[in-house]
């Protein structure tokens, strides 16, 4: 099968990272096409930046409409369902796949994101996919999404700080990575603390993949129509 990731911003090293852990994931028979929107913002951090990213990410959708199944690696899940009216296919956002997999995994979890603006947009996509109520809180490291590209001491301890605040004040027993510029901390992160540590872009790729085997497509009968 052959899956198409859209980073909707314009950081070619983001869309790098993201394409790399697709491939950690995928299943031997899958193809990604990891791609970025040249048109987009540089970072996606708040409703604005979500906004203008939009065109650039729905013309990758469009020009690669042949796929098996979409990824939309932002974790605001920012144009999911008009991605899901241009397609047959499925088409997942990273912040929906992690929230869905935390929700099998955990009783409760924490996200972890970059910004504080950044929160209310993901607290709302919680609320609408019926899934607030197992969320702890949404926490901010307040990180500028860029800086993630360059990982220094300073930029991993203040994240380390959140999830352990996270584990201790919360009691939550599974982390969420809430931006895709995070997905390579997921393997040290596990290691340190000991719980599910989850990333977005990895649980949209494996989903996808499941959807496809098992035949199922975007619903056209209502609002994806």
């Amino acid at each position: 099968m052959e899956l198409l990731v859209v980073n909707p911003n314009s950081t070619a090293a983001m869309t790098e990272r993201i394409d790399r852990a697709a491939k950690r994931v995928a299943r031997p028979g899958t193809r990604i096409v990891a791609v970025g929107s040249s048109s987009g913002p540089p970072s996606i951090q708040g409703f604005y930046d979500g906004a203008i990213c939009l065109s650039g990410l729905l013309q990758q959708v469009e020009l690669q409409n042949h796929v098996d199944g979409v990824v939309i690696a932002c974790f605001d899940d920012t144009g999911l369902d008009a991605a899901r009216c241009m397609v047959d296919a499925p088409v997942l956002g990273i912040g929906q796949s992690a929230y869905s997999v935390a929700s099998m995994l955990s009783n409760k979890f924490t996200v972890v994101t970059t910004l504080s603006r950044s929160v209310p947009v993901l607290e709302s996509n919680l609320q609408r996919y019926g899934l607030a109520s197992r969320c702890a809180s949404v926490r901010a490291a307040d990180i500028p999404v860029l800086e993630l590209e360059d990982m220094t001491a300073e930029t991993m301890h203040s994240i380390r700080r959140v999830v352990e605040v996270a584990i201790k004040e919360d009691k939550s027993d599974a982390i969420i990575l809430g931006c895709a510029g995070m997905t390579d901390l997921v393997e040290q992160l596990s290691s340190e603390f000991g719980l599910p540590i989850i990333d977005g872009v990895s649980c949209a790729v494996a989903l996808a993949e499941a959807l496809v085997s098992a035949g199922l497509r975007t619903s056209k009968a209502g609002a994806y129509g």
